[in-house]
């Protein structure tokens, strides 16, 4: 893998590349943008955008939450996919909230990570995007890029945020995440636009994979 100066200075290139890179999310607090995560679960940002405000406007904190039913959420989420497990996660997510916490959404890794629904990378994100606390949220776009530049290898999410985390300062942890996401959804595809890359120079997978398939084939001439 490459050293921490490369990875640094790839995220800062691809942070040009993408500027103003963020969470795609529409959210005002840290319990909308933890619902609004779970909810992205095999779902898309834009889809869950479209849900969110009629949701929160019905829903607008835990308290308020915890107090649903499934056959009063469901219809709400219905198109988000996975509506009937995902409307047990944020009830229930909700009702430990008002529980443990008071209704707040805890600024601590372990403890989101005990609510329903809430896994590592929903935790990251919230941390990193709304409660000011470093975090490096890695989905399938943050594995596809990482492994393909070199900047982390496996894929496993937890062994893959430890590799970038260890060389990256903490103030980048968020922005790695959300300039990798950007550059997998926009160029870095499962058909990558390498032609569109700012960084295919330090590309592992350019440099090995593309460049030699695009170098001309030796034509042997026949001996006589």
């Amino acid at each position: 893998m490459k050293s921490a100066k490369t990875t640094r200075r790839i995220i800062d290139t691809l942070a040009q590349q993408h500027p103003n890179a963020d969470t795609e999310l529409n959210y005002r607090n840290a319990f909308e943008l933890l619902v609004a995560t779970i909810l992205s679960a095999q779902s898309t940002d834009a889809r869950v955008n479209i849900v969110t405000p009629a949701l929160f406007g019905k829903y607008a904190d835990a308290r308020a939450l915890s107090k649903a039913t499934s056959a009063q959420l469901e219809p709400i989420i219905l198109s988000t996919g996975f509506f009937r497990q995902k409307s047990k996660s944020l009830i229930g997510m909700a009702q430990k909230l008002v529980a443990e916490h008071g209704g707040d959404v805890p600024a601590d890794m372990e403890k989101l990570t005990t609510l329903p629904g809430v896994g590592r990378k929903t935790a990251n994100v919230v941390l990193g995007h709304a409660l000011g606390v470093p975090g490096l949220p890695v989905d399938r776009h943050v594995l596809r890029v990482s492994n393909r530049i070199g900047i982390a290898e496996g894929d496993d999410p937890v062994n893959v945020e430890q590799q970038l985390c260890s060389r990256l300062p903490k103030e980048l942890w968020t922005l790695a995440s959300d300039v990798q996401i950007l550059h997998g959804r926009r160029i870095c595809k499962p058909k990558p636009l390498c032609d569109q890359c700012s960084v295919r120079d330090d590309c592992d997978y350019y440099q090995h994979v593309v460049k030699k398939t695009r170098e001309p084939k030796k034509v042997r001439t026949a001996r006589r």
